[in-house]
């Protein structure tokens, strides 16, 4: 068994006919393949039907952020905000960049201008737009940022939420949390399990690929976290968790490094989980497929170990599950 890997480990052949470009309907409706570790077997099935695979009377922690309108096309210009700096002031990638130079003003549209204050290393603007982003004139020209490789379709803006989503933050959806209906947290709540809101806003590096085949020189992006005081207290007497999603993941691996944390946790991660990581606090997983060589997959590798985690894609695509934002899930148990 190999103990160090490198990107290209984390390749494989894959049919891009099998990216989801719409949800499924209803939403807990996708499909469900289930992994588990202990017997290395995987079956196949609904996502409805998840309770017939839930550890008994698990704790699931899912991820409450809410995606924001965070892009804004204007024409053929556009602004996809990277960090609010003030009510005028962006921080944001741009396109075509040689429109945006360092203290030109910028027309976007009728009365709506930005001045470029700052030109980043990374190649980001700084920019203060002529009225507050809240105005209602720069409405029509934000947009969902959906993930690169889906069609962006604003009609499926709703559905590209969770149903539990809050707090305003995320530049993309905590995905994995998109297959819950109120229906089904309702029946799984009489089923004996719990649910806890942890936040943790994504931000754009979850899109950003590894450029160095060694992964110990990537560098990781950063998020921010929130654990609220009562839930980190429920949390650290919890016998049993189920992890949705890899962002819940990187919370519960940030901040629990013991069991005994009763406070509030509020913090910035940039924990990057790699095939021999020790899970502390983890014990079961829901995510959809990644993409190849990403981040999200390294850390579904380190849960599942590499040589299971290999076979079982390959009997995903084999079975045609859809894959990434808007495709089908996996529990490991």
């Amino acid at each position: 068994m190999k103990t160090t890997y490198t990107l290209k480990d984390f390749n494989f052949e894959f049919d891009e006919s099998l990216i989801a470009h719409t949800p499924a309907h209803p939403r807990d409706h996708a499909r469900l393949l289930v992994y588990n570790r202990a017997t290395k077997e995987i079956t196949d099935s609904v996502f409805y039907k998840l309770n017939e695979f839930l550890p008994p009377e698990t704790t699931l922690v899912v991820n409450n952020s809410k995606v924001e309108k965070a892009r804004m096309l204007f024409g053929k210009k556009e602004v996809f905000v990277v960090q609010v700096m003030n009510n005028k002031t962006v921080e944001a990638m741009v396109r075509p960049g040689k429109k945006f130079k360092l203290g030109t003003t910028v027309d976007l549209a009728d009365g709506i201008s930005a001045r470029v204050q700052a030109i980043q290393p990374d190649g980001l603007r700084v920019l203060e737009f002529n009225m507050n982003l809240d105005s209602p004139e720069l409405d029509h020209f934000k947009l969902t940022p959906f993930p690169p490789y889906i069609h962006a379709d604003e009609s499926l803006a709703e559905e590209y939420q969770t149903v539990y989503a809050k707090p305003l933050g995320s530049k993309a959806a905590p995905t994995a949390g998109l297959h819950f209906t109120d229906e089904l947290i309702s029946s799984l709540k009489e089923n004996r399990h719990s649910f806890e809101e942890v936040t943790l806003h994504v931000g754009l590096g979850t899109f950003a690929p590894v450029k160095t085949e060694h992964l110990d020189e990537h560098i990781m992006h950063s998020e921010h976290f929130i654990v609220q005081a009562d839930v980190a207290a429920r949390l650290a007497k919890t016998k049993h968790i189920t992890a949705v999603g890899t962002t819940s993941v990187r919370v519960l691996e940030s901040s629990f490094n013991t069991k005994k944390q009763p406070e509030r946790l509020e913090g910035d991660t940039d924990i990057f989980i790699t095939p021999g990581y020790s899970f502390k606090r983890v014990d079961s997983l829901i995510t959809n497929f990644h993409l190849p060589e990403s981040t999200l997959l390294m850390l579904v590798s380190a849960f599942m170990g590499y040589d299971e985690m290999m076979r079982v894609y390959k009997h995903a695509i084999k079975e045609r599950y859809r894959f990434f934002s808007f495709g089908d899930a996996m529990l490991i148990v």
